[in-house]
């Protein structure tokens, strides 16, 4: 079964390896410059592991309880963890003891649980700040985020905070407002909102957006991250 896997994985990888190679191109950009994120929420250890084999090193979850024990099942794995789900004050003490990066950061008391976590474990947390474009000013979006508006303050508090380092900025294409349906206009949008952000920040070069289904519109208007999970590792289980 291991075996079958590991080619089901292995061809769904080279799929996606073509579709990111193909938008890169179309947008004149680098292959180096996009870095693929496999989201492996709802799947085993045993699939990381097959992942791993197969060369990637960027792997992401959305839920504390899912993830915790998967990244202990995997700690001798050289594995960059990106946590990329909204994210209760009362998991980060967990989060901070094996997410390398946190991509949903959107508040100020998040914020700060987060620094003193990052103290206590004696890590550095990769912090990204997610926009909502469906959020109203100050207000957060239906999927957590910040309003682009509200992206300043809380880059600053970032970066001020111990232990935290600011790496740019994360959003997934939104379900309403004025850019639902039009994800390439919300990606080149977050650009635009990341290049603003760089002039005070110009360390935060991360712009992580585009998943299975939109991957090429994330390439095209400059993401330098992609997070994949379906097209790489099938329909997640109780999903059809």
């Amino acid at each position: 079964m291991t075996t079958d896997r590991r080619a089901e994985l292995a061809a769904n990888l080279a799929a996606v390896e073509e579709r990111i190679t193909a938008a890169c191109a179309d947008a004149g950009r680098a292959r180096e410059d996009v870095t693929l994120i496999v989201v492996t929420k709802t799947y085993p250890a045993s699939d990381v592991r097959l992942l791993h084999e197969l060369g990637v090193r960027d792997v992401a979850e959305n839920r504390d309880q899912d993830a915790a024990p998967k990244a202990a099942a995997c700690a001798d794995l050289p594995l960059t963890w990106h946590f990329v789900g909204q994210l209760q004050t009362n998991k980060v003490r967990s989060v901070a003891g094996y997410a390398d990066v946190v991509q949903s950061v959107d508040r100020i008391k998040l914020i700060s649980s987060l620094s003193a976590a990052a103290e206590r474990t004696g890590r550095e947390l990769g912090c990204l700040i997610q926009v909502a474009f469906d959020a109203e000013s100050g207000a957060r979006g239906e999927r957590g985020g910040v309003a682009p508006d509200g992206v300043g303050e809380l880059a600053a508090a970032v970066a001020d905070a111990p232990g935290l380092r600011l790496g740019g900025l994360m959003a997934v294409a939104p379900l309403a407002g004025p850019y639902a349906g039009r994800q390439r206009a919300a990606f080149e949008r977050l650009v635009e909102v990341s290049s603003r952000m760089r002039v005070d920040h110009p360390a935060a070069t991360m712009v992580s957006a585009g998943m299975s289904a939109d991957l090429e519109e994330a390439v095209r208007a400059g993401a330098t991250h992609v997070r994949i999970g379906t097209a790489v590792l099938g329909v997640r289980p109780g999903l059809g």
